[in-house]
C-alpha cells in the first residue's frame, strides 16, 4: 500500500516516516478501542466511514493478531465487503476485541 505525501503529492511505502522527494515528515498517529464482539463489524465500519485509514489491526484478549486490513480512501463496496465477512467470523469466535487503527495526520 502507498501513501501519499501531503507536501508534494509522491507516492511513498506504507512504513515511509519521511518523503523521500522533499524531506517532510509523514506523521502517523495509533488508535486503539475495545470493543465486545457484538460491536466489531459496526466499530470497523464506523472507523472507515471516518476516513483517513491506513490499517485496521484486530486482536483478540490475549494479544493475538486475528485481522490485519490495509485500508486506503478508495475501499469500499465490493472491496470491503470480504474482510467485513471475515470480521463477521470472529465475532463469532472471541467476545471482546482490540482494535487498533494507524491514521496519518
Amino acid at each position: 500500500m502507498l501513501v501519499r505525501c501531503d507536501k508534494c503529492a509522491t507516492d511513498l511505502p506504507a512504513d515511509a516516516q519521511y518523503c523521500f522527494k522533499c524531506g517532510s515528515s509523514v506523521k502517523a498517529y495509533t488508535e486503539e478501542f475495545s470493543v465486545s464482539s457484538d460491536d466489531l463489524v459496526r466499530k470497523v465500519k464506523d472507523i472507515l466511514h471516518q476516513g483517513n485509514v491506513n490499517r485496521i489491526t484486530v486482536r483478540d484478549q490475549q494479544g493475538k493478531l486475528l485481522l490485519e486490513v490495509p485500508a486506503a480512501a478508495g475501499l469500499i463496496g465490493a472491496i470491503l465487503a470480504p474482510w467485513l465477512a471475515a470480521l463477521g467470523a470472529i465475532a463469532a469466535l472471541v467476545t471482546e476485541c482490540k482494535i487498533s487503527v494507524e491514521r496519518r495526520e
